[in-house]
This record gives structure tokens, C-alpha cells and sequence, in this order.
């Protein structure tokens, strides 16, 4: 027989007792049944913040043993974690990354978006957390890839034109806090090989937002050629398909051929050289910074939004 005198020191709902089966019944829907030692529950906000939570169950008196009776008869469910809270903040942020979409890092963006782009620019910048973004160096340490801008004189580099034989993969700037040093590379990918442009430079702190740039050298970047050519068994040529099996042999030769001058290229050291120009510099004003965004103006007007590498905004 069932009995409920361990249950008078809990807080609970009156259960009904059927003899006949032993067995439990609810007399309120919110009662909810226990079929095993297993405890499922999900607490509500509202009942985290009053008072613990105690899910409860009549035994027959050989199962509710001593160890039981010294845990008290009770299991106390555990609070869930608070999901991250989301700020205004946040969802300027996801909004303006949204609106990069398509446009090939403000290439191809319309009159529209641009407009779309510099009011969430603006509100950014209105509520900046890093009001001095150059006594705040350790934010600006790590590398920064591009998402959008509105400097004109990269847009050469990433229109491809007809041909479309190299696009621009990645336009990333590199900060170096401790050494002063920004490094801005551009990575360049082909059908047969992959390449890159750098310049390094060296920075003074102006003001709490602005810094002087000089740039001091340049590099290109060893081509890393591809060393293998897959061709397909047939290609369709007006209408027609016409295999190529007969020429995998020649092609053949000519990948062991390119695989040798592909490891012999490779191998060779990044070429670099100076930049004496006394014009060669610049300087940039961070107008928003936080640990993953950063909306930087340069010195023509133009404007630059990097994301931090590793950011969850550079995922799709």
C-alpha cells in the first residue's frame, strides 16, 4: 500500500489514491505524472525568480529506502542558462552586414543601399561603446577583413571585368598594437595560381580616434601555381558534346610538367621593396570599434567597415 506521509513536508498538489492499482492520479492537469527516475522539467523565468522548484512522487514503503529518505524525497530542478540578451547594438550591427549582401564590398552596390548603408553607419557611430578607440589598442590588435567600403580607388581591384581570370578573395588590414605596425593585404586567386598583395606600414597616435599612417614597403606574394588540372570527360560546345578522353594522356605530360615549375615557383621568396615616397602616407579615423566591427574614415571621405576574423558576422 502506498503511503503519502513523506509528503506532508513538501509543498505540493493533493493527489487521489486508487488501492485497487496503486496507482496515482491527478486531480489538476498541472500535476504532471512520473513514470521514472528520470526528471524532465522547464522552469519559466517567472518561477526561477520566486522560489525553488520540487517535483514529487508517492512510493510504496520498500522502495522509499534510507538513502532515499536522506535526500529528502525531492530533486530540485536545476535553472536553465540565460540566453545572451540582444542589444539595439546587435541588431544595427546584423543589419548593416545584411545590407553588404550582393553588393561585392560596396562594388556593385546601388544608390539605395548606399543610402540604406550610411544611416546604419550613422546610427553605429552615434552609439559608439569605444569612444577612444586609440587608448583602447587592444581592440584594435588582431586582423580586420573588409566587408563594404566607398573607396573608390579599390574598386579597379575588384571589378573583374569580362574576363573574370583573378578575383579579388580577401582584402584584410593586420594590427599591430605593441609594434605600431598595420599591414594591408589584398589576396588575389586565379585559374592556375594564387598570389598576394601587402604593404606594411607604421602608425602614430594622433588623437583618441585619429592615426597617421606611413607606408614603408611593399611585397608580392610568392604564386602559389596549381600543380593539378582536372579535366572533365566530355564538354558541350553549341550544342554538342564532345569527349575529351582522347586527350587525358596529353594532359597528362602536361601536369607532371607544371607540377615541377609549380614547386620550383613556389619556393621562391616574397619580393619586396620600399616605399620612398613621401606622399605614401595617410591617416584614419576609427569612428566605431567594439570586439568585432570597426567603421573607419580616411582621409578622402571615404568610409571602411572591417569585421574581426573569426567574428560570427562574416558567417552568412
Amino acid at each position: 500500500m502506498a503511503s503519502l506521509s513523506h509528503l506532508s513536508q513538501f509543498p505540493c498538489k493533493t493527489l487521489s489514491l486508487i488501492p485497487s492499482h496503486h496507482q496515482l492520479t491527478a486531480v489538476k492537469p498541472s500535476i504532471l505524472p512520473l513514470n521514472s527516475a528520470r526528471i524532465s522539467q522547464r522552469i519559466t523565468k517567472k518561477s526561477l525568480n520566486s522560489r525553488p522548484v520540487f517535483v514529487t512522487r508517492a512510493v510504496d514503503d520498500d522502495e522509499w529506502g534510507p538513502d532515499r529518505e536522506e535526500e529528502g524525497g525531492a530533486v530540485a530542478v536545476v535553472e536553465e542558462e540565460k540566453p545572451k540578451e540582444v542589444t539595439e547594438i546587435d541588431n544595427l550591427k546584423k543589419a548593416l552586414v545584411d545590407s553588404f549582401y550582393g553588393t561585392d564590398r560596396g562594388l556593385t552596390a546601388t544608390s539605395e543601399t548606399r543610402a540604406e548603408i550610411v544611416e546604419l553607419i550613422t546610427q553605429l557611430e552615434a552609439k559608439n561603446p569605444t569612444p577612444a578607440p586609440t587608448e583602447a589598442l587592444a581592440l584594435l590588435n588582431g586582423k580586420w577583413i573588409l566587408a563594404y567600403t566607398s573607396f573608390s580607388g579599390l574598386f579597379p581591384l575588384l571589378s573583374r571585368g569580362s574576363l573574370q581570370l583573378a578575383r579579388v578573395e580577401e582584402i584584410s588590414q593586420t594590427i599591430d598594437s605593441e609594434s605600431f605596425t598595420v599591414q594591408n593585404s589584398i589576396r588575389f586567386s586565379g585559374p592556375l595560381a594564387t598570389t598576394s598583395f601587402s604593404t606594411n606600414a607604421k602608425f602614430e597616435v594622433r588623437s583618441p580616434k585619429r592615426v597617421q599612417i606611413k607606408f614603408e614597403e611593399g611585397i608580392i606574394g610568392t604564386p602559389q601555381i596549381t600543380d593539378s588540372i582536372v579535366l572533365p570527360d566530355n564538354v558541350e560546345f553549341l550544342g554538342q558534346k564532345i569527349d575529351l578522353a582522347p586527350l587525358k594522356g596529353l594532359f597528362t605530360s602536361v601536369q607532371d610538367t607544371a607540377s615541377s615549375v609549380a614547386k620550383t615557383i613556389s619556393s621562391q621568396p616574397p619580393f619586396k621593396f620600399p616605399i620612398s615616397n613621401s606622399n605614401a602616407q595617410s591617416w584614419l579615423l576609427t569612428t566605431y570599434l567594439d570586439e568585432e566591427l570597426r567603421i573607419s574614415r580616411g582621409d578622402a571621405g571615404s568610409v571602411f567597415v572591417l569585421i574581426k576574423e573569426g567574428s560570427s558576422l562574416l558567417t552568412p
